[in-house]
């Protein structure tokens, strides 16, 4: 049946070719991007969301959050890091760093910025809803905003979105950035600022949300492009529970 229909296709187009009309170009499923990408890019992460959103509901999973926070809290107190807060941020700052030293990545400096930018966005405006939808306590009590883990959520999409630019140059690159992310999210429970299922879903929600990023920012472009802002854009950004616009601009 895909056989005939292209060949259908294809006849049309000669037809009206040769009657002198404008090609038609076909557009067949298998084009999207999504299709293209593949469901499969969707299953860690939604799988990490859908295993924090159970430990909300079953006794079985939040006894595992208990014993976690035993294990690296309970059992030993210890003074709290800061470094998670930095950390979170240093698997982007890679991409600045490599770019500038020469390395290149899927995007230039400008179109990456706009990637990373958007990737927060929508991580920002998703974590935050989720933290006061849930209303879950942390563990040391501090306030009703652990689910999911904000330090998490940034430090994965950080990581992925490292790994999306530079894949192709080597894996590594992604490896590193998702062993600093997997830091950040044992900090938060070793700071007793989260539990486990929070750091989990957390990460879910930061690889998803630079995925995501991925395959709406070509028609966000697109939509800036009419504007003839070639080297600078403004971009909408939610961070820390802020809300604002920031201006990019690339000298060259």
């Amino acid at each position: 049946m895909a056989c005939s229909l292209q060949a259908g296709a294809q006849y049309r187009e000669n037809s009206l070719n040769q009657a002198g009309l404008p090609p038609v170009k076909i557009r067949y499923l298998n084009d999207s991007p999504i299709v293209k990408k593949g469901y499969k890019q969707w299953i860690v992460p939604g799988t990490l969301i859908l295993y924090g959103f159970m430990t909300l509901h079953l006794d079985g999973l939040t006894d595992i959050n208990e014993d976690v926070k035993d294990e690296i809290w309970t059992e030993s107190p210890h003074h709290t890091l800061t470094i998670d807060s930095y950390l979170q941020f240093v698997p982007a700052a890679a991409f600045y760093g490599l770019t500038l030293a020469g390395v290149k990545g899927e995007h230039n400096l400008l179109d990456g910025t706009m990637i990373y930018a958007l990737s927060n966005l929508i991580m920002g405006i998703s974590v935050y809803s989720v933290k006061y939808i849930t209303h879950e306590q942390r563990p040391d009590g501090s306030n009703y905003q652990s689910f999911p883990s904000g330090h998490t959520a940034e430090a994965f999409a950080s990581a992925e979105f490292l790994r999306q630019e530079y894949n192709n140059v080597s894996v590594w690159y992604g490896v590193g950035g998702y062993l600093v992310a997997g830091s950040v999210a044992y900090l938060r429970m070793y700071n007793n600022k989260h539990w486990l299922s929070d750091v989990v879903a957390g990460a879910g929600f930061g690889m998803a949300s630079t995925r995501l990023s991925y395959l709406l920012y070509p028609k966000v472009k697109k939509l800036f492009s009419k504007t003839k802002m070639h080297d600078s854009m403004v971009m909408p950004y939610y961070q820390d529970k802020a809300i604002g616009l920031s201006f990019i601009h690339v000298f060259k």
